[in-house]
């Protein structure tokens, strides 16, 4: 009877984690772009936690996309659930990793105070300004499930520009690793969601349609407890 019990409790805790897993795949597809990749003027890296991110650029940088590249992103994660791990900022954090990785120092520009992603394209505006960069073709370059609102942030700021929208192309299972949990990746996009839908209305972003079934999958998760990125009322 006791094994009994245990075979039914798996099931039931299987069956619950295939279904979080199936809400949370919709999210993650809802919040790609999945843009084609074509040449562009500057590489726009909007920097974070995730090193792969810089990987990634490096990786376009070299492949020939863009003749520069920029990292924007001050130390801005302190205190949030996943929080940013250097002492320094996050821009030059991922300078560093792609000069090891072989991007000539002179073609990167650093922007190292934004503090979220309107400061990033603000401020980065105001120093390739300073630099007589100019540029109507970017390559934003992010985590995969901040494309979206990257898209939304950017088309606000720069509504005549062409903007690709590109990320370091890891599955939803696979993104996990020793720095971000699983349930930390399914808060954070539930929150991300409810920001898409609410930042609008506060003037930080274009509106995006959210298909009610997305919606839907945020609700379910919110009522299983994942909630803890979502805004403070």
């Amino acid at each position: 009877m006791k094994a009994l019990f245990w075979r039914l409790y798996l099931s039931i805790k299987f069956m619950d984690s295939l279904e979080v897993d199936n809400l949370s795949q919709k999210i993650w597809d809802y919040h790609h772009i999945n843009d084609k990749l074509e040449k562009a003027q500057i590489i726009f890296v909007l920097c974070s936690h995730d090193l792969r991110v810089a990987d990634y650029a490096a990786k376009l940088f070299l492949d020939g996309f863009a003749p520069f590249i920029v990292f924007s992103g001050g130390i801005a994660h302190k205190g949030d659930l996943v929080e940013t791990p250097w002492p320094v900022s996050e821009a030059e954090t991922f300078a560093k990793r792609v000069i090891e990785l072989g991007v000539p120092e002179g073609q990167i520009i650093i922007e190292n105070k934004a503090q979220n992603c309107g400061e990033n394209v603000t401020f980065t505006e105001r120093i390739l300004k300073e630099k007589k960069l100019n540029f109507d073709s970017i390559i934003a370059v992010q985590k995969p499930y901040m494309e979206r609102r990257t898209y939304a942030t950017l088309k606000l700021h720069w509504p005549k520009k062409k903007i690709i929208i590109s990320s370091p192309s890891i599955s939803f299972l696979d993104y996990p690793n020793s720095e971000i949990s699983k349930d930390d990746v399914i808060n954070i996009i539930v929150g991300d969601l409810q920001r898409m839908k609410e930042y609008p209305e506060k003037g930080f972003q274009i509106v995006q349609k959210i298909p009610e079934s997305v919606w839907q999958a945020y609700e379910k998760l919110v009522d299983l407890g994942y909630n803890k990125h979502l805004m403070k009322k």
